[in-house]
């Protein structure tokens, strides 16, 4: 078993929402619920799983794979959590719409397509979107079926920490027992003070998935992830975007190179940055929003109007820390034995895949295998256009470790694919350790950036230099090249440029 220092974590006591006992243990995470005909709630399950969202489905699912009986609660009456309900899916169903749309009105005719009388039709890409996350849901019962999950859908909560009561939507109530219990209940948007989320004027993400028409000045509170895609939704279907942040940069996390091309590239497209900036002040009396904003550091305020308003600050956990996280052990354990927490509940990337790797892990660990998690290697993508990808670490933080290091960069102008469909905004930057030249991260800005990024991910975990990767043969004309020939310009020289 391997886990980054960032995953190393030891046990200590879960407060506020967990009782300080070993007889008595709560979780006030919302489990709302309608019990399953096919569910047997007196039997003892080996696993028990408080959420089915992508940590929690995974988790159950491997768990019955392994052989052990588990049930699974939720409490959304539909299986896949945020992201596949109210997140990650559906938002990317309206990317790729929107995107589809944006095209058409701008490339198409340089590719000597021509069409007039493009119009939007937002009932009918809505639909899309909801059908998409209809099929998926059905899917992952269908998974449970086939698995042999029992699924309840309820309000639970803990009675004991081997049994979970829960209240079912028609009133009733039932136990399930289970010898390990994980809880995966995710999380939730963070709300902003003074900012009161009514989910019509001002929404969070959840809002922007489903607004009735296209708001004519949206204001984006959070240049993260999730503000910066749901922001480029809209911006492609015609909105005025302005993005708030309070931070002197977007994307904190991301390597600073490529999030100065990465800005560049969101301000052509018409987005509006007002960085180091605070909202002090919300107006809802009129038709729309009015804010007043104020340097982050302090001075003269000053107003920006909106028709919608979208805050889209950083999402929280069970409050049990003041990071509102649960702490676990390398094994995903809390200090109530028989108690395991995976996914957005405790430290880590807060992201749909590293919960997913956490479920497998932790039910590995439960059947008595060694589970793997490396923190330190989670891809995080932003499915903006183009996409930001990247893995390990950053330029800054390979600086601040005092390692010596080596930059190999290789822009998507110079690939031919990327040429050839004219669609060569970008580039692929790798870091590598001098004196080994083993990589250390991998950074690319480019269209389908996120689905480029996994063979960087591979390479980093199984220890590559930058010079197996170059001598990797790469078929030809792929935008997967330009991977290559960074890599070749890491340890070497690059051919094409």
């Amino acid at each position: 078993m391997a886990m980054s220092s960032f995953g190393r974590r030891r046990a200590v006591s879960i407060s506020r929402n967990l009782c300080r006992s070993t007889d008595s243990i709560r979780v006030s995470a919302t489990l709302s619920s309608l019990f399953r005909s096919f569910s047997s709630g007196s039997e003892e399950n080996d696993v028990v799983v408080i959420g089915g969202g992508p940590g929690g489905y995974v988790a159950a699912i491997k768990a019955a794979q392994l052989g052990l009986k588990t049930t699974c609660i939720e409490k959304r009456g539909t299986l896949g959590g945020t992201c596949l309900n109210v997140g990650c899916i559906p938002s990317k169903a309206l990317l790729h719409s929107s995107h589809m749309y944006h095209e058409a009105k701008h490339a198409f005719a340089n590719h000597g397509v021509k069409v007039s009388n493009v119009e939007i039709d937002l009932p009918a890409m809505l639909a899309q979107k909801d059908k998409a996350v209809s099929n998926l849901t059905r899917g992952i019962e269908g998974l449970f079926k086939k698995n042999k999950v029992n699924y309840v859908k309820g309000y639970g909560k803990f009675s004991s920490p081997s049994e979970v009561s829960v209240d079912t939507i028609d009133g009733g109530s039932t136990v399930v027992k289970g010898k390990n219990i994980i809880i995966a209940t995710g999380s939730d948007v963070k709300s902003l003070p003074g900012v009161t989320i009514d989910e019509k004027k001002i929404v969070s993400s959840t809002g922007a998935l489903s607004l009735s028409e296209i708001p004519k000045k949206l204001v984006v509170i959070g240049a993260g992830y999730i503000g910066l895609e749901m922001g480029s939704v809209w911006g492609r279907l015609g909105s005025e975007v302005t993005v708030v942040e309070f931070a002197p940069d977007i994307v904190p996390s991301m390597d600073g190179e490529i999030r100065k091309q990465f800005q560049r590239s969101l301000e052509k497209q018409g987005v509006k940055f007002m960085l180091k900036t605070k909202v002090v002040g919300v107006d809802m009396s009129g038709n729309g929003v009015k804010l007043t904003l104020e340097p982050a550091a302090g001075g003269d305020q000053s107003t920006l109007e909106a028709d919608i308003v979208l805050v889209s600050a950083d999402k929280i956990g069970v409050e049990t820390d003041k990071a509102g996280r649960i702490t676990v052990d390398e094994r995903f354990t809390t200090n109530v034995p028989g108690v395991y927490a995976i996914g957005d509940v405790i430290p880590g990337p807060m992201l749909a895949h590293k919960a997913e790797e956490d479920g497998v892990a932790c039910v590995e660990f439960i059947a008595g295998k060694e589970g793997h998690v490396d923190y330190d290697m989670v891809p995080g993508v932003v499915y903006t256009h183009p996409e930001v990808a990247s893995v390990g670490k950053t330029e800054e933080q390979v600086k601040t470790l005092g390692v010596e290091y080596r930059v190999g960069k290789f822009p998507f102008l110079a690939n031919s694919r990327a040429k050839a469909i004219d669609n060569a905004e970008g580039l692929v930057k790798i870091l590598a350790e001098k004196e080994t030249d083993k990589i250390l991260g991998v950074h690319i800005m480019s269209p389908n950036a996120g689905e480029l990024i996994h063979e960087a991910v591979l390479a980093l975990h199984y220890g590559a230099s930058s010079e197996d990767i170059a001598r990797t043969c790469h078929a030809h004309p792929t935008m997967s090249e330009a991977l290559k020939e960074a890599a070749m310009a890491t340890y070497d020289k690059p051919i094409h440029i």
